[in-house]
């Protein structure tokens, strides 16, 4: 017997905001890009504000390219610009702490034991 090879595929397109989170199945033709799932799902016109030029996306949390191909089940992720650079956000509580530690050295203030 020889088996059937199906030409469609299900997947999910997935974005969220901080208070909702959305999931789409849909049915696909195989060799479907991510960009192409992405148009199909509707979320574009569900979240009118998602700018794809500035939005990664990835597949189950790794970044893809908008031509990726996509395989049955695959979950294509659509991912929100980050608001602060985590490496710059880390950098200013660093140096917030540096400077409060001084103020206490400059103001005579004492840290640690008493006695």
């Amino acid at each position: 017997m020889r088996e059937e090879i199906s030409d469609t595929i299900t997947v999910e397109v997935a974005y969220a905001l901080p208070q909702i989170q959305t999931i789409i199945s849909i049915t696909v033709e195989s060799g479907t890009t991510a960009l192409e799932a992405i148009q199909r799902s509707g979320l574009l016109l569900q979240f009118p504000d998602i700018s794809l030029k500035d939005c990664k996306i990835g597949i189950f949390g790794k970044i893809v390219s908008h031509g990726a191909v996509l395989r049955p089940m695959d979950r294509v992720e659509i991912y929100r610009p980050l608001i602060a650079n985590p490496k710059e956000a880390r950098r200013l509580r660093a140096a917030n702490k540096e400077d409060a530690a001084a103020k206490n050295r400059s103001s005579g203030k004492k840290q640690g034991r008493t006695g």
